[in-house]
């Protein structure tokens, strides 16, 4: 029986897969925040994955603005190297932070006055965005894979901006706090 609303018979299995991840990855994220895990990896030194993320994050930004830009003059083939470009620096980013709070004492800020504000606006809008993003863009890869295309221009109308927008953030939480590392 083809499940006709959702256009795909397969969709349900892998929508199901989706709110999972979209689920537990913010929550992992959060746990490692809230409940500093400092050191369960011994003495591994995580002290210069700060700079790496700042980097995978400007590559991203710059894979996004590629692909948008490869999309808009119809060149698919180069939008989809520079849209999973994107996603595999992003899963890269993922995994480096997890392992980084993993391991890492968390940093406080160390700014006064008008900076701090803005320091903490752009970091929870990133912190929000960053986890509204991830389904965002399960969904674009799981219809464009699936050539689902309508479904995929509608979702990634929100998903690039956003993305765009976390991925930009990032390096600019890292250039405000990066002098407050010890």
């Amino acid at each position: 029986m083809e499940n006709k609303a959702l256009g795909n018979p397969n969709d349900t299995r892998y929508l199901i897969i989706i709110a999972i991840l979209s689920v537990v990855v913010p929550l992992l994220v959060a746990f490692l925040l809230f409940m500093p895990q400092t050191g369960k990896l011994g003495d591994l030194d995580v002290s210069f994955l700060p700079k790496l993320h700042a980097v995978l994050n400007s590559l991203t930004a710059i894979a996004l603005i590629i692909g948008y830009y490869q999309i808009k003059k119809q060149n698919r083939r180069l939008h989809r190297f520079a849209m999973t470009t994107a996603f595999v620096l992003s899963a890269f980013f993922l995994i480096s932070y997890v392992t980084y709070h993993y391991q890492a004492a968390p940093t406080p800020f160390g700014g006064e006055g008008t900076i701090k504000l803005i320091y903490y606006f752009i970091l929870i809008t990133h912190i929000i965005l960053a986890a509204v993003i991830v389904p965002l863009v399960l969904l674009s890869v799981y219809f464009a894979v699936s050539q689902q295309f309508a479904r995929h221009r509608k979702v990634s109308r929100w998903t690039f901006p956003l993305w765009l927008y976390v991925a930009i953030t990032g390096v600019v939480v890292y250039l405000m706090i990066s002098p407050y590392y010890s």
